[in-house]
């Protein structure tokens, strides 16, 4: 049976407040994703004012690695992921497709969510994370970006 991680190393997400904005404020993304991704403070401004989108700290133990937003579309009531970064330093270890996999079990064992959607640009590397955990192209589109949609199982969460 393989041990579990020390909180050290332990992957956890965490609304974004008075002793993590900083944190999330800081992160970095690789050059080449720079195409992809808004500077964090830019979600952060977009979640504090747009009066839609919610934030939510990437933690590994103390340390803020990362961050996304969720928000409810409320035409359709699916639950949204954006906004995924994780700092460079992080990178290539796992931590963005953990990061995913917690956001939906949050939200859908505590939210109550079932439909979720998110969208990127077509030449995006995370294409293939998000196709590989069951997120399937729609058809749909988002300005310049295609939208990709899950439904999670409800005794899944």
């Amino acid at each position: 049976m393989p041990t579990p991680p020390d909180d050290a190393h332990r992957l956890t997400l965490a609304p974004v407040d008075a002793d993590t904005w900083r944190g999330v404020a800081a992160l970095e993304v690789a050059e080449a994703q720079r195409a992809y991704v808004a500077e964090p403070v830019h979600y952060l401004a977009l979640c504090a004012y747009g009066g839609l989108w919610h934030p939510l700290a990437v933690r590994l133990g103390d340390e803020v690695i990362g961050f996304l937003m969720w928000a409810v579309d409320p035409d359709d009531g699916s639950c949204w992921l954006g906004g995924l970064l994780i700092d460079r330093r992080h990178q290539r270890r796992g931590h963005g497709r953990r990061a995913i996999e917690a956001a939906l079990a949050l939200l859908s064992g505590k939210g109550g969510h079932r439909c979720f959607a998110l969208s990127y640009r077509p030449d995006n590397p995370a294409r293939r994370l998000y196709l590989a955990l069951g997120f399937e192209e729609t058809g749909e589109t988002e300005g310049d970006e295609v939208v990709a949609r899950l439904t999670v199982d409800p005794s899944v969460s």
